[in-house]
């Protein structure tokens, strides 16, 4: 029976349950909520499994030892105890992301620094040589993570982000993250059972995330490689049994429609859904949400419109008043969803919602807003046994400080962060009071696995005609507080607490 270990997914803030309740689903056990993180244990089935089939996890991490630390000198004592055989070698190349919450210690790099230290030297001592650290493309990366004295050193098994599918080619200014899309889909309850729309679609983004939950295909479809797949006791066969099985693929008898005014934003988008082998079930035109009109069929909206942060817009306040009157004139009977980050536009929107979801769109402070439109007044929608809010949005909208609790801004101590993936391993800290003192070839019997591999791809959809490798070519991956008063933005950019992760 194949030894089961503690493994921690991380996710953005407000994704937690979301992300708890995918790995319920996909059989892991002792599921337990964190603060941007849920931990749970598994085989290396799982471990596999959760990196190519979760849709809201950011990283798969697998903590290798846990213990506790006041200095710097503590931490490399204990990086020492560890026997690095058992997951390096002189010849392999490694990496240490490092993510500190202490007062102890304040910056991220020095602990990595550390940790690197202690490996390096502990081969030096025993062999004579050391393993070199690589950046961009490592054998092994590292996560060190610190809360206070608590320090946990993990094995990621993900490598690079895992809201990087790998089938976006092209994007547009500010793209919405896909686990964050990924999650608000989820959170929205839709499952494929009507028709999808985004009138703002920009890249693409929504309609790609809302097809794959609907045809339960897994996001790492089309990823080109896992960390995990260059680990010593990486299990090949059994990663491409779960790659090749399409098993739990469904059959979706709706469509999913996207809009956008720009027409460079729909090309885009067109050009994302081909290379993830979707355009059979996602249409995308050139239309202004002005003209929307109310669709034949039953459906749902989920869109992202401008916050008037990243990305600028002639009439912001116009823009959201056009918003709330075609939902209210021509989208009755169904659900819209809008995420945004200041309260003044939501007040332009001019609709009562069903239930607020405090998210996090990178370092903004955002709202998912549900609005459940009906015909008529609401006396006679509840009369006709209508229900605007269902017993568990009425739970949630009277949590004590719901917009309040673990939300509380503070003034970043460095203005420049390091936050393309808007992961926790992107957050720069400020410096202060510091201590005081290619890849090897793969092995030819797992060739024969990755040709499958590449085949399934292939039919998916998820290459690019090219003269080289027969024909074909892998796509490259391209990635205190304040209630919500009228007229303030939700909040600034933060420091995150200690416990926070």
């Amino acid at each position: 029976m194949e030894q089961k270990f503690e493994l921690i997914a991380k996710t953005f803030m407000g994704l937690e349950p979301v992300l708890a309740k995918e790995l319920t689903q996909l059989g892991a056990n002792d599921v337990e909520i964190g603060r941007r993180m849920v931990s749970f244990t598994g085989d290396k089935e799982m471990m596999y499994r959760a990196n190519f089939q979760l849709h809201t996890a950011i990283r798969i991490l697998k903590p290798i030892r846990h213990f506790k630390a006041k200095s710097a000198d503590d931490v490399y004592e204990e990086i020492k105890k560890i026997d690095w055989t058992e997951f390096l070698g002189t010849e392999k190349t490694f990496t240490v992301d490092s993510v500190v919450f202490s007062e102890e210690f304040r910056h991220s790099k020095f602990v990595s620094y550390k940790v690197k230290d202690a490996i390096v030297d502990q081969f030096r001592e025993k062999t004579g040589k050391r393993p070199n650290i690589s950046v961009a493309n490592p054998d092994v990366r590292l996560n060190m993570h610190i809360a206070e004295d608590k320090c946990t050193l993990s094995l990621d098994s993900s490598g690079e982000s895992l809201h990087r599918r790998g089938y976006r080619q092209e994007s547009v200014e500010a793209p919405l993250n896909e686990v964050l899309a990924a999650g608000m889909i989820l959170l929205s309850g839709w499952q494929g059972d009507t028709d999808f729309i985004d009138p703002m679609c920009g890249s693409g983004t929504l309609l790609i995330e809302a097809a794959l939950i609907a045809k339960n295909m897994a996001p790492g479809l089309f990823r080109k490689e896992f960390a995990f797949e260059k680990w010593p006791d990486f299990d090949a066969d059994l990663f491409d049994s779960i790659y090749n099985d399409e098993s739990l693929e469904r059959e979706f008898n709706h469509k999913i429609y996207g809009y956008d005014i720009d027409m460079k934003a729909v090309n885009t988008a067109r050009m994302n859904v081909k290379a993830a082998g979707l355009s059979d079930i996602i249409s995308i035109e050139q239309r202004d949400f002005k003209e929307f009109t109310q669709p034949e069929n039953k459906s749902i909206i989920i869109t992202n419109p401008p916050y008037g942060e990243r990305i600028s817009t002639p009439d912001l306040m116009g823009t959201y008043r056009m918003i709330g009157e075609r939902l209210k004139h021509q989208f009755k009977g169904n659900d819209a969803w809008v995420l945004s980050y200041r309260e003044e536009c939501f007040d332009q929107i001019g609709l009562k919602p069903s239930i607020k979801i405090p998210l996090y769109n990178g370092s903004l402070e955002c709202e998912f807003r549900k609005y459940q439109m009906f015909d008529g007044k609401l006396k006679d929608f509840r009369s006709e046994g209508g229900i605007v809010k269902t017993e568990e949005e009425k739970r949630q909208m009277a949590e004590k400080h719901r917009f309040k609790k673990e939300r509380e801004f503070k003034k970043r101590l460095e203005e420049q962060e390091e936050n393309e993936e808007a992961d926790i391993r992107s957050f720069t800290f400020h410096r202060h009071n510091l201590d005081k003192d290619k890849r090897n070839e793969r092995r030819s019997h797992r060739d024969n696995g990755r040709e499958d591999r590449e085949e399934r791809r292939d039919r998916k959809g998820g290459y690019k005609s090219s003269a080289n490798k027969g024909g074909h070519e892998r796509f490259d991956r391209s990635g205190k507080g304040r209630s919500f008063s009228k007229g303030k933005d939700f909040g600034k950019k933060r420091r995150f607490n200690d416990d926070e992760d």
